[in-house]
């Protein structure tokens, strides 16, 4: 390791306390969520927040998801809702993020949520995770810990090859179990799917009793992982490939020769987790194009596919 890249820190309790301890200083800690792995800030401290857009050089207009240990907690910075109750019984803690009116008075940064009078958070699952928000007492604004728009790491090691120095500390706490980041719902006038994510519209629909409406691409971003090329690798990536051409590096799904496979037995379970992963280890082939075996468009694919679009879509910026 070199030694100007980040501390790694274990994952055990002195680990923990450390972590909270650089937070509290202003410094930038990446920590495993059950999703992927998290750059956190405090989220109170402008300054710290603003060295979690110049880390990942991204734009100031993506929102962030502010991170929280307990409801009670949360609850200080938000305007709380039936829905939002509703929800928030039934899959907190766990891979799914509210959007919600920001209370006038609450201390989160301004940075936080670019501009907006809404407020992006969760609780997570992950023990690590809340074990390093308990050690830190408040809420910690934490996008995933990569360069913005490149694929989000589901390891320590996707954190420090993307990163390097420009984050304090990892806690290396393995691999993330769901791999794909928190379903987003908007909880203002009426629940609105934001971005899709393991918990699935039909699985919110049937707690909620409605189903959610759907944002517009082209409408204003409202919360983070909005931006059309997003979760981009630096090779070119061609979807629903039913053949592979000469020089493709081949990602399939299900019974395919190939050069990995997110799921042999089409499990999509098993292909979000394995997906970042696997567009990880291809893309450091240096190989010009990633082929993409068509994925189911129904249940936990949607939310696949949503990351598989934007990873192909033209560069932005």
């Amino acid at each position: 390791m070199n030694p100007s890249s980040a501390e790694i820190l274990p994952d055990t309790d002195a680990g923990h306390v450390r972590a909270a301890d650089i937070l509290r200083t202003g410094g930038l800690v990446a920590f495993p969520t059950e999703t992927v792995y998290g750059l956190g800030a405090d989220a109170c401290d402008d300054r710290a927040v603003a060295r979690i857009y110049d880390a990942k050089g991204r734009p100031s207009f993506n929102p962030l998801i502010v991170h929280f240990a307990d409801p009670e907690t949360l609850k200080r910075h938000v305007v709380w809702t039936p829905e939002a109750e509703l929800l928030a019984q039934t899959f907190w803690p766990g891979p799914l993020t509210l959007v919600l009116r920001k209370q006038p008075d609450s201390p989160i940064s301004p940075l936080v949520s670019a501009g907006l009078e809404t407020l992006a958070v969760r609780l997570p699952a992950h023990a690590s995770a809340r074990a390093v928000l308990r050690a830190f007492g408040g809420g910690v604004a934490a996008p995933s810990a990569n360069r913005s728009g490149q694929i989000s790491p589901t390891q320590a090691d996707h954190v420090v090859a993307s990163l390097g120095n420009r984050v304090d500390a990892v806690l290396d706490g393995g691999s993330c179990a769901v791999g794909l980041e928190s379903t987003i719902v908007g909880l203002l006038d009426k629940p609105v799917m934001l971005r899709p994510g393991g918990i699935t519209e039909d699985v919110l629909a049937a707690t909620l009793g409605r189903h959610l409406a759907i944002r517009h691409k082209a409408e204003a971003l409202s919360a983070p992982g909005q931006l059309m090329s997003h979760y981009a690798p630096h090779a070119q990536v061609r979807l629903n490939a039913t053949e592979w051409q000469p020089g493709e590096l081949r990602l399939g799904f299900g019974d395919v020769a190939c050069d990995l496979n997110l799921s042999e037995s089409e499990d999509l379970v098993e292909a979000a987790a394995h997906l970042f992963d696997y567009l990880h280890r291809l893309d450091a082939q240096k190989g010009k194009v990633i082929a993409v075996s068509p994925i189911p468009h129904d249940g936990l694919g949607v939310a696949i596919n949503d990351r598989l679009s934007r990873a192909a879509a033209p560069r932005e910026g």
